[in-house]
């Protein structure tokens, strides 16, 4: 995916920066306003920028608020099969607003990815994915294979009566974000991955049970039962942990008001 950048602040370019040595094949856009030194394009119109870009790239992440991001797309919407993924943050990386193409152009998906890098909250409102109520959490060996995660995953949902298609997140810590086989399977489920930064889960106090074992390993009091817990809001456990060959898997519900 052709990402471009887009940010009108010094603290947004500095919030993009991150995204842009973490985010491949993306490029970095700022305001010629910045007075900072900025491996980017210069831009003095964020509405001609848009204009511009709206036709060549694949996805816009803006760091700036809605309503600009808003106005600068708006004359440019045709319909949702071609239209480019777009997804707002904050300036301080608090939030990740999936606001454009969520399914049929990804942004859901590049919501999660920046939401990721950035230890931000992902925030994604169409109806089929607020419709899922359930969030799977996962811990594992290293190096293990995806298809030991996929098959303890559809064990652990199996054995609880409940279906993938239920599940709105996988959710792990963000230890395992370069875990080759979780994120293979989490294609392979096609559900997104989302990774909880340690100090969350240090700092984590809802009801879960620790592992001495995990905290002996990683640091960590858990990564299952908290991840999934602090995937979502308002939530709870339905399944505590579960070990199926070397894969821990627990599962949390939303609740939805």
């Amino acid at each position: 995916m052709t990402i471009a950048l887009i940010t009108l602040s010094e603290e947004g370019a500095r919030l993009a920066d991150r995204l842009a040595r973490a985010l491949p094949d993306c490029r970095l856009y700022v305001h010629d306003s910045l007075t900072g030194t900025w491996k980017a394009e210069r831009f003095s119109s964020i509405l001609v920028l848009t204009r511009a870009l709206f036709a060549t790239c694949e996805g816009l992440v803006y760091v700036a608020p809605c309503g600009v991001a808003v106005r600068a797309i708006a004359p440019h919407l045709k319909k949702k099969t071609e239209d480019p993924a777009v997804v707002v943050t904050d300036v301080h990386g608090r939030w990740a607003v999936s606001l454009l193409s969520g399914h049929e152009g990804g942004a859901n998906d590049l919501a999660v990815t920046v939401a990721n890098i950035l230890a931000a909250e992902p925030v994604i409102t169409t109806t089929t994915e607020a419709l899922k109520t359930l969030i799977v959490g996962i811990g594992c060996r290293r190096g293990i294979e995806s298809a030991q995660i996929v098959q303890a995953v559809g064990k652990t949902l199996k054995e609880a009566g409940l279906d993938l298609t239920q599940v709105r997140l996988l959710a792990s810590a963000d230890i395992k974000a370069d875990e080759a086989g979780l994120l293979a399977a989490a294609r392979e489920l096609g559900v997104p991955l989302r990774f909880i930064s340690s100090d969350e889960l240090r700092r984590c106090v809802l009801d879960f049970q620790q592992s001495d074992f995990v905290e002996e390993k990683v640091n960590l009091p858990a990564i299952a039962e908290p991840s999934a817990l602090l995937a979502g809001r308002r939530t709870k456990l339905l399944v505590r942990k579960t070990i199926h060959d070397g894969v821990t898997v627990a599962v949390a519900e939303e609740s939805c008001l």
